[in-house]
């Protein structure tokens, strides 16, 4: 087999490193389609689309197992929040606030200007 030449080699190295691009673009597609599908099964509708990126950019800046740690030690991480009951929205408008807040049954005067 022939030696090839210098140019050769580049034209060779440059079409290797194409294609690797290429593989790896492919590669990065599919997970990222993977972890999109574990998202659809997540109840991200309860934070907004800018809380959304801005925690998934900041455990993909810091690592996932820094992200998790920082995470567990928040007061109330180690079990996952209670979903509300849903109300119908015409139910929910109509009826005025129960008590049960911070000061007990009492009802709080609101004024309105």
């Amino acid at each position: 087999m022939p030696k090839m030449t210098d140019r050769e080699r580049l034209a060779k190295i440059e079409a290797d490193q194409q294609s690797l691009a290429q593989e790896a673009e492919t590669v990065r597609r599919a997970l990222r389609a993977h972890y999109g599908k574990i998202a659809t099964e997540l109840a991200v509708e309860r934070l907004s689309e800018r809380e959304f990126r801005d925690v998934l950019s900041h455990a993909i800046r810091v690592g996932g197992g820094a992200a998790i740690v920082a995470l567990r030690t928040l007061p109330g991480a180690s079990a996952p929040p209670a979903q509300p009951p849903l109300k119908k929205a015409v139910e929910a408008r109509s009826k005025p606030p129960q008590g049960g807040g911070a000061n007990g049954d009492k009802a709080i005067p609101v004024v309105q200007s």
